[in-house]
């Protein structure tokens, strides 16, 4: 017995179930790229830095090395910790306050706030600083 074609009807409700699944793809990635945006100006903001200089500022100082730092390319360090989601951390290295002005004195200072740490001082500008940590509260 030959099969029978669904009916147009199904045709036309598969049709909608496929357009609103399409988007609400394309509604979500630009939900995400707006909150990023607005996600990225804050960090800049509260640090004084700017994001996509304390990118390039991370790669040059080799950040990677030692970390797994998301978004950079190659940092995929084991030897200091995953700094994934570090701006929703409480604490910075188990002894700061996680705020802009430490994260930026423990970028530039590591070594003066706990001495003996394996974070060597890098003789990083205050600049320099600003912009990583930037990048950091800006990344997931």
């Amino acid at each position: 017995m030959p099969r029978r074609p669904p009916p147009s009807s199904l045709i036309f409700l598969s049709g909608l179930l496929l357009l609103a699944v399409a988007i609400a793809v394309v509604g979500g990635i630009a939900l995400y790229f707006e909150n990023q945006g607005t996600v990225r100006a804050q960090a800049n903001a509260i640090t004084s830095g700017h994001w996509e200089r304390g990118k390039r500022a991370i790669t040059r100082y080799g950040c990677g090395g030692c970390h797994i730092i998301p978004g950079v390319a190659g940092a995929i360090g084991q030897a200091g910790p995953d700094l994934t989601g570090i701006a929703g951390r409480g604490v910075l290295a188990g002894v700061l306050a996680n705020d802009p002005d430490n994260m930026v004195r423990w970028l530039r200072h590591p070594q003066a706030i706990l001495p003996g740490n394996g974070m060597p001082d890098q003789g990083m500008a205050d600049a320099d600083a600003r912009d990583i940590a930037a990048y950091l509260y800006s990344t997931p």
